[in-house]
């Protein structure tokens, strides 16, 4: 056997991948510049220093679709993390593209999601509104978190104790434009937002049969005769068809048949299962919560961990922002237990 060494793989990318590829060597490079490290290219480092962060590990405890799940086989904010990433790796291997810029941008991009879903993101930002004065009633609300903004944060202000993971450009413009109508500047970055919405589609369909929301045959005929009758039709269906549409283009698309499809059945789920009484019958209370913990560190901004409280005193962030990281990185576990902990008296033992 030999050593690849970084040089290696640096020349096989320009040897093998695609000219619309990003090559690890031409990289925008990292706000802290540093020694190469000499087996692995600065995305392979990217995708380690998310891999063995703690944000990353937090994850496997952070809502999907059902709060605070505690079937087996429920997905988490983990396990969607991963089958983005394997998705995104596939199309990216397909098309020529770069694999490991592709992994480190899906291992990232969901690390800001906080404690129970979107229902803890729209807690934040309504705690977030209310302290900056803004109408709770307003637009605005929903632009003070984004968890898309909150994952770029996480990697360059919280971790590593408030240093940041110093990440190359590319993987951090790829974390923040994943979502919506915003477009990464590379390819690898455009097909994790894809790959994301393929990911989640699926397998939130395939939790919500297995949480008994709905079954297989409630899906209008009109969206399976075009994307297949299970999950791994599905799957299938729609990464080959974004492959086959990008051959030979400098985009990322789907054709338009798939992705008229895609959306609606995402509306279909938003209709039937995200928004089913069942799914959000807890949905209340974790906004309590999640408000009742945010005032809470407010009025008590000392009880708030060591690394959170000297980014207040040292780096000079602001209090409502520093509470909702903290309260934004929790697990499900850890805010329900913390909750307890603080507000619910306990049993008197004599």
């Amino acid at each position: 056997m030999n050593i690849v060494h970084r040089e290696d793989q640096q020349l096989r990318e320009h040897t093998l991948l695609s000219a619309d590829a990003a090559k690890s060597d031409e990289s925008e490079g990292r706000a802290r510049s540093g020694e190469p490290d000499f087996l692995r290219t600065e995305f392979q480092r990217d995708r380690d220093k998310i891999l063995h962060c703690k944000s990353f590990r937090r994850l496997s405890h952070k809502t999907q679709v059902f709060l605070a799940a505690e079937g087996d086989h429920f997905r988490t904010r983990l396990t969607h993390t991963l089958e983005v990433a394997q998705i995104a790796r596939t199309i990216a291997r397909a098309l020529g593209l770069n694999e490991d810029l592709a992994e480190a941008i899906s291992l990232g991009h969901d690390l800001g999601h906080t404690p129970f879903g979107h229902t803890g993101e729209a807690a934040l930002a309504g705690c977030l509104a209310r302290h900056r004065g803004i109408d709770v009633a307003s637009a605005q609300v929903a632009a003070q978190y984004r968890h898309n903004e909150q994952s770029l944060r996480v990697v360059e202000r919280i971790e590593n104790g408030g240093a940041g993971l110093n990440l190359t450009f590319e993987v951090r413009d790829g974390i923040l434009n994943h979502t919506g109508d915003l477009q990464a500047e590379t390819c690898e970055g455009r097909i994790v937002g894809t790959a994301d919405r393929i990911a989640y589609v699926n397998h939130d369909i395939d939790d919500a049969i297995r949480g008994r929301i709905i079954t297989e045959h409630d899906i209008p005929r009109r969206y399976t005769e075009v994307l297949g009758n299970s999950v791994k039709e599905r799957l299938n269906i729609m990464v080959h068809d974004i492959i086959m549409n990008s051959l030979d283009r400098p985009e990322i698309v789907m054709s338009q048949d798939v992705l008229d499809t895609m959306v609606s059945l995402r509306q279909w789920m938003f209709e039937n299962v995200y928004k089913n009484p069942a799914a959000k019958a807890e949905e209340g209370k974790a906004q309590q919560l999640i408000v009742r913990l945010y005032e809470y560190y407010m009025e008590h901004v000392d009880r708030l961990p060591e690394e959170y409280f000297i980014m207040i005193e040292k780096n000079h962030e602001t209090r409502e922002r520093v509470v909702c990281d903290y309260i934004a990185g929790m697990s499900d576990r850890f805010a329900i237990d913390l909750f307890e902990e603080l507000f619910v008296p306990k049993a008197w033992k004599g």
